[in-house]
């Protein structure tokens, strides 16, 4: 089995190459970063923006959630490849992008920077998701003192860790709350809300439920979203996939360990894709079938009271506690994962602003547990003064979706524009990647702009 590199793997150190496994039994040792991934994903857009949508719209939805899991593969694949050939993080990928500069940042740094304060509601969201399961269990308090509690934890653990906790960690959570949510699901097929053919053939219509908001939102939350694409190098690099690649030389081994490597982080991302597209379609069926049924939307400080309902309308009353456990568990493990992955992306984005060095081992050290820190207060600070989480949700998924595009754009100038350090190994990629930075473009588009456009009228 793969172990992660020890030393510092943002260095490139030529000691740290290695050669890439022959096999897909033996590149399976060395998957992990889009595991991590994934549970950055599922608390926030699988159990609440997921299960919100399907709650709404009921199964007309069901197009839109797969659509989302499945489109935006090619560019987290794109941004996989150019981290391992360049060796090279997303902020610094994005950041030498053609355009003005400022302290050394490129323009899109600079904005993205600018949508973060939005995204920073999204986990403020989680982490009330959270609180409001650990005042279900321990009542007595209110959600906002567990907010407080849960914020200082998730502190102390991410200021503390390193990639292979993170891995472990995150793939053990993830895998509890997966096992779970699919036993529900075959459980509804024994109960009043059992799922028929006619009812996933009518999610693949390709009709609009009403609320735009919550599509665009669901959409940007759902699968992969901008922010997850950027932080997936960050893991890529920490696993030691560019490391273990080495320095570019120009050489025909460099370019077969490349090759070897990115082979690995294509299994890795597949198998992370099947994993989250599995639990967003059995949240999005439990939400459709259970919640929409009843015409019981999960909000406000009834999120996790209503989310419940999926749980024990098809597995009985006692599956509230284990809903509670399971619930916890998945939506901690967004907010640890998270975490673990702002600390990084957003230290490495203002580090050159700063005249800091971000490659600098200690240096980023030194930011990481600052932020560690910081994140969780502020997240806590917002759930006290905005105490609802669904919106809090779905309104980073609006800011996810400005991001997507973003890295459309970066995307196809890594893909087009720069020129090639390893050879793309089918022409199927390139049909993939226009076809993914198409879609999202078309929906990323129209959904900002009639979101704009109903906030304006509701002005």
């Amino acid at each position: 089995m793969a172990v992660t590199v020890r030393d510092d793997p943002y260095s490139l150190d030529p000691q740290m190459v290695r050669e890439p496994p022959d096999t897909w039994w033996e590149c399976l040792g060395y998957v992990g970063p889009g595991f991590v991934l994934s549970a950055s994903i599922v608390g926030s857009g699988e159990l609440i923006a997921t299960t919100v949508l399907g709650a709404k719209a009921g199964f007309v939805a069901l197009w839109i959630i797969l659509l989302s899991c499945v489109v935006k593969v090619a560019l987290q694949l794109e941004f996989g490849r150019y981290a391992i050939a360049h060796g090279q993080t997303a902020i610094e990928a994005i950041s030498e992008l053609p355009g003005p500069r400022t302290r050394g940042t490129g323009w899109m740094v600079w904005l993205w920077l600018l949508l973060w304060p939005i995204k920073i509601l999204q986990v403020g969201g989680v982490l009330g998701g959270v609180a409001m399961v650990l005042l279900l269990v321990f009542p007595g308090t209110t959600a906002v003192v567990w907010c407080w509690v849960a914020a200082v934890v998730v502190a102390l653990l991410v200021s503390m860790e390193r990639y292979g906790l993170i891995e472990r960690t995150s793939l053990v959570l993830i895998s509890l709350f997966t096992l779970l949510t699919l036993i529900s699901v075959t459980a509804l097929q024994w109960t009043e809300y059992a799922v028929s053919l006619g009812d996933l053939a009518s999610g693949l219509t390709f009709h609009l439920p009403g609320d735009m908001l919550l599509v665009f939102g669901a959409f940007g939350l759902t699968g992969v979203g901008g922010d997850e694409i950027m932080t997936y190098t960050y893991w890529l690099l920490e696993k030691g996939y560019a490391a273990y690649t080495g320095p570019y030389d120009g050489s025909d081994q460099w370019r077969a360990r490349a090759q070897g490597w990115i082979r690995v982080m294509y299994l890795d991302a597949f198998l992370s894709m099947v994993a989250y597209t599995v639990v967003t379609m059995a949240f999005f069926v439990l939400g459709a079938a259970v919640l929409h049924a009843q015409d019981r939307v999960p909000e406000g400080d009834k999120l996790v009271e209503t989310l419940a309902a999926m749980y024990t309308n098809t597995l009985g009353e006692w599956a509230r506690w284990l809903f509670l456990a399971g619930a916890f568990v998945v939506l901690f493990s967004t907010l640890f994962s998270a975490l673990a992955a702002w600390t990084r992306i957003f230290a490495d984005a203002i580090s050159k602003p700063l005249d800091l060095d971000f490659r600098e081992s200690s240096t980023r050290g030194r930011l990481v547990f600052a932020l560690a820190w910081a994140f969780p207060l502020l997240w806590a600070a917002l759930y006290t003064i905005y105490p609802n989480a669904v919106n809090m949700v779905l309104l980073g998924g609006v800011a996810t979706s400005a991001i997507l595009l973003m890295v459309v754009y970066a995307a196809m100038y890594f893909r087009y524009c720069v020129p090639r350090r390893v050879a793309h190994s089918t022409p199927w990629y390139d049909v993939a990647l226009v076809a993914s930075a198409a879609s999202i473009t078309v929906f990323a588009l129209i959904g900002l702009w009639m979101t704009v456009a109903k906030w304006w009228g509701g002005a």
